[in-house]
């Protein structure tokens, strides 16, 4: 890109205010990523009930292509034999966390081969097919390693995309992460409804048929508002034999690089309870919770509707609080709002320890618990994640940002594994040690972040705010 069309294209990115004083790439890049985690969610949200209801189970696991092996591995990874509830959980387990794992090398392949469009492309392609193989027992492997590679390829390279949108000093790129999140939740509210409904009351494939559609709909989306989209950076900078030099990280680079790295694992941490959402809470709930609505049980998967509601109402109240906040006062770096929400979401935790204790007497507790549980979680989630996307986009060098938000999901990888591993404890655990333990995992990781964002504090700190932060 020349300088003439560099300045045109920072001239755009200012002004661009269409779409709730955002650019409007934001509203093609939002419904896109809302639509994909429709599908996304509405099959994470049956997975665990199929397995443990259904496809685990004599008569249908035999149906699975190459499913021995795969059971093999995981107990001799385990180191003992496999309950359904177990192996249902250890499979959620590696499929959740890789998922997680999977943009980085999405990014490396945008950054250094394909371009972020044609990536993206492919991985909503690959995506639909992998929900709709899910729609058959037999290729449920396969369904999964399309479902990972396809969001491998995904994921990470469209939240570059909405960092692009904007100037490297814009003011609005940490709301505009924000926004995207509210769209990733309003998908995530709707998934259960439709494809949890379908798959729980009507058949299982019918919810992973309908999260193939959904899938679609997004390749659409995204596709119709390429122009408003930011331009793929030309190949010969992202690694291409056309001879052109590659940009060598300077010292304040490689030392922003080692602080994002370094909080990886305290983010893993913190990130065990959320992640269980989808994995053991589900198990506990329908046996320790009185479900009873208006006279009706709900189903179990309409939890992660109320869910995604509670979240999508944080964000919402966060961005409010923020902004209100900083007509005031000074608004806290990046690093100090995510300590916050890691403390609020631990906090949410401990109403499952209680609400376990009570539970103990064989009564089911009302949902309460749960309630407390979920908004604590979604108001603490909603100052952590999209705020850890929005630090990692402005604190990577720009030559690695793609690979340096994969590597940023990567937390998740580690987080969902340990998931899987403890969700097995579930029973066998009594509940109040076992949601105990998720509270004491929680606390590390929090101990561990405020360590390492205070000893790299220059580096995690915007230039314009280290004065501030000093």
């Amino acid at each position: 890109m020349n300088l003439v069309a560099q300045a045109a294209d920072q001239q755009l990115k200012t002004t661009d205010k269409q779409f709730l004083g955002h650019p409007r790439g934001l509203a093609y890049l939002g419904f896109t990523e809302a639509w994909e985690r429709f599908s996304f969610y509405g099959m994470q949200t049956l997975l665990v009930l199929y397995m443990s209801k259904q496809l685990l189970l004599p008569g249908h696991v035999e149906h699975i292509l190459g499913f021995g092996g795969a059971r093999s591995a995981l107990q001799f990874a385990y180191g003992h034999p496999l309950s359904v509830i177990a192996l249902g959980s250890a499979i959620y387990g590696v499929y959740s966390g890789s998922v997680w794992i999977t943009p980085i090398l999405g990014g490396l392949i945008a950054d250094r081969w394909l371009g972020r469009t044609r990536t993206i492309t492919i991985g909503a392609v690959l995506m639909a097919i992998g929900h709709f193989l899910m729609a058959f027992e037999a290729p449920f492997l396969l369904a999964l390693a399309c479902l990972l590679i396809g969001v491998g390829c995904f994921k990470g390279n469209l939240a570059t995309q909405v960092g692009a949108l904007y100037p490297t000093a814009d003011p609005r790129r940490a709301d505009a992460y924000q926004i995207y999140y509210i769209f990733i939740n309003a998908g995530v509210i709707v998934s259960p409804l439709v494809a949890g409904t379908l798959g729980e009351l009507y058949g299982w494939h019918y919810g992973f048929g309908i999260a193939g559609v959904g899938m679609l709909i997004a390749l659409v989306i995204y596709r119709s508002g390429r122009r408003w989209l930011p331009p793929d950076a030309p190949l010969s900078r992202l690694g291409s034999t056309s001879g052109a030099p590659r940009a060598r990280l300077n010292a304040s680079e490689r030392l922003a690089t080692v602080a994002l790295l370094l909080l990886l694992p305290a983010l893993a941490l913190s990130a065990v309870g959320n992640q269980q959402i989808f994995n053991a809470y589900l198990l506990w709930v329908p046996d320790h919770v009185d479900m009873s609505f208006f006279g009706r049980v709900m189903p179990t998967s309409w939890l992660i509707t109320v869910d995604a509601v509670l979240s999508l109402s944080a964000l919402g109240g966060s961005l409010l609080f923020w902004r209100l906040w900083a007509r005031r006062f000074q608004e806290p770096t990046e690093v100090t709002k995510i300590a916050i929400g890691m403390i609020i979401s631990m906090t949410g935790l401990a109403m499952l320890v209680v609400g376990g204790s009570l539970s103990a007497t064989g009564q089911r507790i009302s949902l309460f618990w749960p309630l407390a549980f979920d908004t604590l979680n979604s108001i603490g989630y909603a100052n952590v994640f999209p705020i850890g996307l929005a630090l990692y986009a402005r604190a990577a060098p720009k030559v690695l940002v793609a690979t340096m938000i994969g590597i940023y999901y990567g937390h998740l990888f580690v987080a969902s594994n340990l998931a899987g591993w403890l969700g097995g404890l579930v029973e066998r655990l009594p509940a109040t040690q076992f949601w105990l333990l998720h509270v004491a995992i929680e606390a590390t990781g929090i101990l561990l972040f405020v360590a390492v964002g205070r000893m790299f504090l220059r580096a995690l700190t915007p230039l314009e705010a280290n004065g501030a932060a000093t």
